[in-house]
């Protein structure tokens, strides 16, 4: 994460200023605005590139490298986009109809299709005046001097209990921290937390590579350790949901989220939100009472359904859905598990067994050798041996903090 002022700017949450032109020669502080940007449409014209913006003209650099025809008016890449701007920030497709850019400048908001060119105007209330504005693991959060808020992205609607001193989140200052306490010991209890060797109760990857770890009424992203370790409640992504999450698993871009007897479904694109009717009753929706660990493997409609040291499949185009037969595991209790294009994985307490496949895991009568769920997904340092802080990344808020 950078961090613009002045002159200046900071590379991640640790560390000393550099003068801007260090990175980005051609240009000279301070910026109204900046972004990287994701261009999946045109992956050789803007995509993975930083756009800096001062005053009517807009820089773009690639690989830290000055753009041919840069910099150049801002109106010739952003028709209707007005100059000096406030902030700046990249909404994308799974949370914004299209791959947009929202602009802000004092009460409006610009929203800025990049493929069609097309732009709106929306005034909201609650999020105005931004001074910077940032995506972050799939959220969006707008600075309004020292404090921030985040919002929703197509709406603009605002989380409760904002806004917040963004010296108690997104940075370290002496004395200062979520829970009244410092970052250092906030972020050191996520580490530690995670990397206890307690077993997770659930885990769940989509075909975007997300990856989801459930302990209790909270979660961790593992795909994002190079973020920090983080700890959340489970509304902070999936509204209205409390509790403990039993299994989960992906499909069609909706995530099942299994407690007990119940199941909840939330639609992944746009962020996470609730189907309406839901939650429901398990048999109903998948034709078991209960389930110890699910998953699905990516672009498949088949579900794996495992019971004690049962595996059942189901396949979810069905309607109504039932499983098919039993088979047995080398295994006496699962905790949870997942499906990636690097097989399938079992997770059994603080350690974890990697099968190949389905047809793998299905013909075995010996598990595979375990492995250390830590120190593989968390990157946790071995027992005994001092915990390896997060190469970066402050500890955001949740949306219920005690």
């Amino acid at each position: 994460m950078l961090f613009f002022k002045g002159p200046s700017v900071w590379k991640g949450f640790l560390g000393d200023a550099e003068a801007i032109e260090t990175s980005w020669p051609e240009f000279r502080g301070p910026v109204d605005a900046a972004l990287r940007i994701h261009y999946h449409d045109h992956p050789g014209r803007l995509h993975d590139h930083v756009l800096l913006f001062k005053g009517d003209r807009v820089w773009a650099y690639g690989n830290g490298r000055l753009q041919l025809g840069y910099p150049k008016a801002i109106k010739e890449d952003f028709p209707g986009v007005p100059a000096d701007l406030d902030a700046a920030v990249e909404c994308h497709p799974k949370e914004c109809p299209s791959e947009m850019v929202l602009f802000f400048k004092g009460p409006m908001v610009f929203a800025h299709d990049l493929r069609t060119k097309a732009l709106t105007h929306r005034v909201w209330p609650a999020v105005s005046w931004c001074s910077a504005a940032v995506r972050w693991l799939e959220r969006y959060y707008c600075f309004q001097g020292i404090r921030f808020l985040r919002f929703d992205p197509l709406r603009g609607d605002v989380g409760a209990h904002y806004p917040r001193d963004a010296r108690d989140y997104f940075m370290r200052c002496p004395g200062r921290g979520h829970g009244k306490e410092t970052w250092k010991n906030a972020t050191l209890w996520a580490i530690t937390d995670a990397c206890s060797g307690r077993p997770f109760q659930a885990f769940s990857s989509d075909d975007s590579g997300r990856t989801y770890a459930f302990r209790g009424g909270q979660y961790f992203r593992v795909d994002s350790a190079r973020d920090g370790l983080h700890a959340w409640l489970l509304n902070h992504t999936w509204p209205e949901l409390q509790g403990q999450v039993d299994a989960a698993f992906s499909w069609a871009d909706k995530l099942y989220l299994i407690q007990g007897s119940q199941v909840t479904i939330y639609r992944s694109a746009h962020g996470y939100s609730r189907l309406e009717g839901y939650p429901r009753p398990l048999l109903e929706e998948l034709g078991v009472s209960r389930a110890d660990a699910a998953f699905t493997c990516p672009h498949s409609w088949k579900l794996y359904i495992i019971q004690g040291n049962h595996l059942q499949q189901i396949d979810l185009q069905q309607s109504p859905r039932h499983p098919g037969p039993t088979r047995l595991l080398p295994h006496p209790h699962v905790d949870g598990a997942i499906c990636t294009s690097e097989g399938v994985f079992l997770f059994i307490g603080a350690e974890f067994h990697q099968y190949r496949d389905v047809a793998q895991l299905s013909a075995a009568t010996v598990p595979p050798p375990a492995q250390s769920t830590t120190a593989i997904f968390f990157r946790c340092s071995p027992p005994g041996a001092p915990q390896r802080p997060p190469p970066q990344g402050g500890h955001l808020p949740q949306d219920n903090p005690q």
